[in-house]
């Protein structure tokens, strides 16, 4: 925060820590002096306008108004004023940040899912492609129905919560969301975009400073709205490539085969401890006692 952004303090604007913050800093703090202006100015033309037209100084009503033009050069001056400022600052920074992506092979790319009520992170491992994603996969142990069938997908990294990224380098974000609309917002990378399901919204930034920084919703979602938070650490280049190995180590530990997983050359069957699917030929139980019949009586006989 550099000491002309005064304004921008005062209202608890927290410390931009990305490569464009301080451009979007600057229209912020331009508008609030502007604002301030036009209160104070119009205030005094209130004021002024109280005392030049009171009832004691024109008791009969002037039906013609007022007939001097300098009110008409005034709003003209302000819609001016606010046109440059649209139309030459924040629309062209609007567009260049919707426009103007950095390259995929220069940057860190990451999959955000929003859910009722916490982000999850999902990020390539070593091999730089993502695992195919299956609604009908989605469990409590796999949040994003990664399939586990899918070599692209075995060193995947799934983070609930907290994400890593290296500093000085681009992070290009691809926002889902599994329920309801949310909204992913990092006030001190000053970038924000809306969550929708069925759809990918992409968004990046670049960090230029180290630490941890909060993620928020922006977007009331619901009753747990207000605790729906995540973390963002940039990291200097080497911790970023220690984190990103332990959780590929851990990734790959997550994705080894289930201890029920029937193995090579097993007779076919339902995995044990598991109900077969409907319509399924039943299968003989070697281990299931023999039906015990009830005892018939003996004959009697005939006289």
């Amino acid at each position: 925060m550099n000491s002309l952004a005064l304004i921008n303090e005062f209202l608890g604007l927290p410390p931009n820590a990305s490569e464009h913050g301080y451009q979007i800093d600057a229209i912020i703090e331009f508008a609030h002096w502007f604002m301030g202006a036009l209160f104070v100015g119009w205030s005094l033309f209130f004021v002024f306008v109280l005392v030049r037209f009171h009832k004691s100084r024109h008791p009969k009503a002037d039906h013609h108004g007022v007939r001097s033009a300098i009110s008409t050069h005034l709003e003209f001056s302000c819609v001016l004023i606010e046109a440059v400022l649209l139309i030459g600052f924040a629309i062209p920074l609007w567009a260049k940040r919707v426009n103007e992506f950095p390259a995929g092979q220069d940057a860190i790319l990451v999959h955000v899912v929003g859910q009722q009520f916490n982000w999850t992170f999902h990020m390539p491992g070593p091999d730089g492609q993502f695992g195919k994603r299956n609604i009908g996969l989605v469990t409590n142990s796999n949040p994003l129905g990664i399939d586990p069938n899918d070599p692209g997908g075995k060193d995947d990294i799934v983070v609930l919560g907290e994400l890593h990224v290296p500093v000085d380098k681009p992070v290009i974000i691809e926002l889902s969301s599994k329920d309801v609309i949310h909204n992913f917002d990092i006030p001190h990378m000053r970038i924000a975009a809306d969550a929708i399901p069925g759809s990918l919204t992409p968004m990046w930034f670049k960090p230029v400073k180290a630490g941890t920084y909060e993620v928020v919703c922006g977007q009331l979602c619901g009753l747990g709205h207000y605790g729906m938070k995540g973390t963002v650490v940039v990291d200097s280049p080497t911790d970023y490539q220690q984190w990103l190995k332990e959780r590929a180590e851990l990734a790959g530990t997550q994705n080894a085969p289930p201890a029920t997983q029937q193995p090579p050359g097993a007779p076919a069957g339902p995995t044990p401890g598991t109900v077969p699917p409907p319509g399924a030929p039943k299968q003989e139980n070697p281990a299931a006692k023999p039906e015990q019949k009830p005892a018939q009586p003996a004959p009697t006989p005939s006289g």
